[in-house]
C-alpha cells in the first residue's frame, strides 16, 4: 500500500521517471482485496460457463433420445420390446419413468399370478401411479442438477462486484487523504478497481441469468412431456392389465 501511494503521489506531482499507467496497470497495482474479488468472480464465471455448456449438451441429448424412445414406444406392441431398447436411449428421462413403471407392473403381475394361480393382472393402479410420480421427481432432479448454481451466480455475483466497487471507492478516498490531491491520477487506481470489479460482476451474472431462465423454461416443458408420458403409460396399463 505504501509503494502504491508513493507511485500515485509521484504521478500526481508529475515527477520524472514514472510512466503513466494504463487502466489495467493501475488495477494490477491495486491491493489484494480487489484481486481476490476478481478471482472469486472469475471462478463463478468459469464454473457457470462450464455448467451452461454441459447442461445444453445434456438437454440436447435428452431431447434426441426421448424422440427415439417415444418412436419405439409407440411402434412396439409389448412393453418387453420397449424395455429391450432402453439401453440405447438411456439419456432420455422417459426411459427412467418407463423402467420404474415396467418394474412395478412386472412385480404386481407376478404377485397376482403366483398368489391366485390365474392370469396376471395389476393389483393397484394407484401403486403404479405413485411409482411413476417418484420416477418423474427423480428424473427431474437429475436433469436440473447444477441449475441452482446458475441462479446463485446470477444473484450473488453482482453483489460481490458491488463489494469490489465499494472497496475501490474507499481506496480512492484513502489516496486522496494520503496525497492531499483530487487529481485524476490519484483517484484512478481506486476507480479502476471499482469499475473492473463492477464489470466482472455483471459479466458473470448476465450469462448465468439468461441461461438459468432458458434452462428453467426447457425443464418446465420437459416436465410436461414426462407427465404426459406417465399418463399414457398408466392408461395403457389400465387398458391392458385390468
Amino acid at each position: 500500500m505504501i509503494a502504491r501511494t508513493l507511485a500515485v503521489t509521484a504521478l500526481a506531482q508529475g515527477l520524472p521517471g514514472v510512466d503513466e499507467p494504463s487502466i489495467l496497470d493501475t488495477f494490477w497495482a491495486a491491493g489484494p482485496m480487489a484481486k481476490l474479488v476478481l478471482a472469486v468472480l472469475a471462478g463463478f464465471s468459469l464454473v457457470s460457463w462450464a455448467v451452461i455448456v454441459a447442461k445444453a449438451l445434456q438437454l440436447r441429448r435428452a431431447d434426441e433420445h426421448s424422440r427415439r424412445f417415444l418412436d419405439q414406444f409407440h411402434r412396439s406392441k409389448r412393453f418387453s420390446e420397449v424395455a429391450a431398447v432402453t439401453s440405447r436411449v438411456h439419456a432420455s428421462p422417459m426411459v427412467g419413468i418407463f423402467q420404474a413403471g415396467y418394474a412395478e407392473i412386472d412385480a404386481q403381475m407376478k404377485a397376482t399370478g403366483v398368489q391366485e394361480g390365474g392370469p396376471h393382472r395389476l393389483r393397484s393402479l394407484s401403486a403404479l401411479e405413485r411409482s411413476l410420480q417418484r420416477a418423474i421427481h427423480l428424473e427431474l432432479s437429475q436433469v436440473s442438477r447444477w441449475n441452482s448454481f446458475l441462479a446463485t451466480t446470477a444473484s450473488a455475483t453482482p453483489f460481490i462486484g458491488l463489494f469490489g466497487t465499494v472497496w475501490g471507492i474507499m481506496v480512492a478516498f484513502h489516496d486522496i487523504g494520503v496525497t492531499g490531491s483530487t487529481s485524476i491520477t490519484v483517484v484512478a487506481p481506486g476507480i479502476a478497481e471499482a469499475l473492473v470489479n463492477t464489470a466482472a460482476g455483471l459479466a458473470a451474472a448476465i450469462p448465468a441469468l439468461v441461461a438459468y431462465n432458458y434452462f428453467a423454461s426447457r425443464l418446465r416443458r420437459l416436465r410436461v412431456r414426462m407427465e404426459d408420458f406417465a399418463l399414457e403409460l398408466l392408461n395403457l396399463s389400465e387398458r391392458n392389465f385390468t
